[in-house]
């Protein structure tokens, strides 16, 4: 006890002989006999008793400020509730002391008209989108204003926005309509899609049975020439081999032999191949028939004359 009364003794010793200890971030405004005097730096300083006062005495620091909820109507003439919170500091305490009675005051005064004028220059739709713009129009339009008071607004922040029931209602509605709608195009793109996606691949389909096709058919065609081909080639190796051996020694029985064989075997057929069969006169006479064909055969291969 005896220390803190040594302490507040020694104070008010300093105090009486004009001592001030002004703390950090601290400015204090001395008056001389009622008049501005000089701004007090923090440390020690001197000052005359009973002629010279510290009038006013300011903190430097950043402070906030809050802006209590009001009322705004915006373009499309929607009110809204609006607050917020402003972050100022004073920069000169000589026009913060004698510039207005009572800065903050004026400060949070200046702001709320400022927002409802910021507000009225808007829609709704655009007042949550560009919240951030609003705040640096606010913070422009108060640092205009408040400079002659000695003090600079850092920055501002909407706290909350608060429409009417009713158009809370409304805009949720609309913003279900929305996602519904897109939920309904994402639906809508999706079955188009898979229809392109289908019909793509029957045309794909089409075109490669098509090609199937054409390529069996090429392929068919070209096996049947190649047939045909070969038949034609066995032919007329075969013509070539008989007309050979027509030209050998004994060719003659040999044709009068083959067609007395074939003479026979077309007769023993005659009964299975239908109902109706017609006879030679003398069916018996099989060297007369092969007479007639060898005189047949010696006609054609004797050469004609030009």
């Amino acid at each position: 006890m005896d220390f803190i009364a040594t302490i507040a003794f020694v104070l008010a010793v300093l105090a009486f002989m004009g001592i001030k200890i002004v703390p950090q971030q601290k400015a204090w405004v001395v008056e001389t006999l009622g008049k501005f005097d000089r701004v007090l730096q923090p440390g020690m300083n001197f000052l005359i008793p009973f002629i010279q006062n510290v009038a006013y005495k300011h903190s430097l620091k950043e402070e906030a400020v809050a802006i209590q909820r009001q009322a705004a109507i915006t373009k499309d003439n929607v009110t809204l509730n609006i607050d917020g919170i402003l972050y100022v500091r004073i920069i000169d305490p000589k026009a913060a002391s004698y510039g207005v009675s009572d800065p903050f005051y004026a400060l949070s005064q200046l702001a709320q008209t400022t927002m409802r004028s910021e507000i009225g220059k808007i829609i709704l739709d655009k007042t949550f989108e560009e919240r951030e713009s609003l705040n640096v129009n606010i913070v422009k339009a108060i640092n205009e204003a408040a400079h002659s008071w000695g003090i600079q607004c850092m920055r501002y922040e909407i706290k909350d926005i608060e429409p009417p029931h009713t158009v809370l209602q409304a805009m949720e509605l609309q913003v279900a309509a929305e996602r519904k709608k897109r939920a309904d195009i994402l639906e809508s793109e999706g079955k188009r899609e898979a229809q392109i996606n289908i019909s793509e691949a029957d045309k794909r389909e089409v075109v490669l049975n098509s090609e199937a096709a054409q390529i069996d058919q090429v392929n068919r065609a070209k096996g049947e020439a190649e047939a045909i081909l070969a038949v034609a080639e066995a032919t007329a190796l075969g013509i070539k081999q008989v007309a050979e051996a027509m030209q050998m020694q004994g060719a003659h029985e040999a044709v009068a032999l083959k067609i007395a064989e074939k003479y026979v075997e077309a007769f023993s057929q005659l009964a299975q191949k239908g109902t109706t069969i017609l006879l030679p006169s003398n069916p018996g006479d099989a060297a007369g028939m092969v007479a007639q064909a060898l005189s047949v055969f010696d006609s054609l291969s004797k050469p004609k004359n030009g």
